[in-house]
């Protein structure tokens, strides 16, 4: 409609059935615009699910629920104008403030929702084939829309009449005072951006720390604490700012998983514990998960209380928790066929005791 014809429809009418005719097309087109704009974002969609840009469909998916309410918020404006010229009440004189502050809100939403799509696409595997570090790209995404919103509520703060300088004025002031009664949370807010900058562990990392008793597997790093589910799947809230005075771990990030076994032998089999050290390290070298290019050692350790030890020590190629066992499982059943095949035994603990029989023993005709 141009502004002629929208002037003539506004026009004051005291007919009930009038304005309630007006409100009711307002309505009707107001859905029916609605429906016709989501059938061609429907038809933009599966054109650019043909298009491998990252861009594409997360700006179609940001803007559908944003072209909705601004669709919506169309229609309301006119439906209100209507009931203006019938009803005199003071609440619509906020009509053009409220439609301006709905439309900064509607477009703030789009703003993060175009965000959070896009950080979804570039750390998925399947739409590129290197895909940002999940941990970086929720630290990005969080601080751009943490700007969205801070602008977006100073516009709106401008539009309802307040003076952008006077508030930023007041939060400087403000500012240390709340800086010193939020230490603790300022101290946790900078942590979680050391982490995210010096990236000790990302999201789905194994961390533990030998100060503290904390273990397991990284699910989330806010800005204020980082949450790590435990092997008994139990959740640990942990304030980012300990982080800084505490060790921690990254088991995620070792490059091969040390098999360190002691193993013991009969003292009778001590004539035979070269030959099995030597096989046992041959099985080992010729093992296909077994890191030959690191340190393996197969030797004779010490003299024990009820047997000969020696020890085998290996790194294994994989990192992997279960496979490790697996691999740790199979050479351990390879170390008793050696023993076995040399015709030795595995030592446990034993005590050999000595009776004196005082009558075999005493001299003739002693005791007599």
């Amino acid at each position: 409609m141009d502004s002629i014809q929208l002037s003539s429809f506004f026009q004051p009418s005291t007919d009930t059935e009038v304005w309630l005719t007006q409100v009711f097309v307002i309505v009707f087109l107001t859905v029916a615009s609605n429906f016709i704009l989501m059938r061609l974002v429907d038809l933009a969609d599966r054109i650019v699910a043909k298009s491998e840009s990252l861009w594409d469909d997360a700006l179609l998916e940001a803007a559908r629920i944003p072209v909705r309410l601004f669709v919506w918020t169309i229609g309301i404006s006119f439906a209100v104008r209507v009931l203006q010229n019938v009803t005199e009440t003071e609440l619509f004189n906020y009509l053009p403030q409220a439609r301006e502050v709905a439309h900064i809100v509607i477009i703030a939403m789009f703003f993060t929702r175009f965000i959070s799509f896009a950080e979804t696409n570039v750390i998925n595997p399947e739409r590129l084939s290197k895909p940002m570090d999940k941990t970086t790209a929720k630290a990005i995404a969080k601080l751009l829309r943490v700007s969205v919103i801070i602008t977006a509520l100073l516009i709106i703060l401008q539009t309802l009449g307040y003076s952008i300088s006077g508030v930023l004025a007041f939060g400087g002031v403000g500012g240390v005072a709340v800086g010193f009664a939020a230490k603790d949370l300022l101290a946790n807010f900078f942590g979680g951006l050391m982490i995210y900058l010096d990236k000790p562990f990302k999201v789905g990392d194994w961390v533990r720390s030998p100060d503290r008793a904390i273990e397991g597997t990284v699910e989330d790093i806010g800005w204020r604490l980082t949450r790590i589910r435990t092997f008994d799947k139990r959740p640990l809230y942990i304030p980012n700012s300990m982080f800084a005075s505490i060790v921690v771990e990254n088991p995620s990030r070792m490059l091969n998983r040390r098999i360190y076994e002691k193993l013991g032998i009969r003292y009778s089999d001590g004539h035979l514990m070269e030959p099995i050290c030597k096989d046992v390290r041959k099985m080992l070298e010729n093992h296909p998960e077994i890191e030959t290019g690191h340190t393996l050692m197969v030797n004779f350790d010490s003299y024990g209380a009820s047997h000969l030890e020696f020890f085998i020590y290996t790194f294994t190629k994989t990192t992997d928790w279960v496979r490790f066992h697996e691999i740790k499982q199979e050479i351990l059943l390879k170390v008793m066929a050696i023993v076995e095949e040399h015709g030795a035994e595995f030592a446990f603990p034993t005590r050999t005791l000595h009776v004196f029989n005082e009558s075999a023993d005493a001299p003739a005709g002693e005791g007599q």
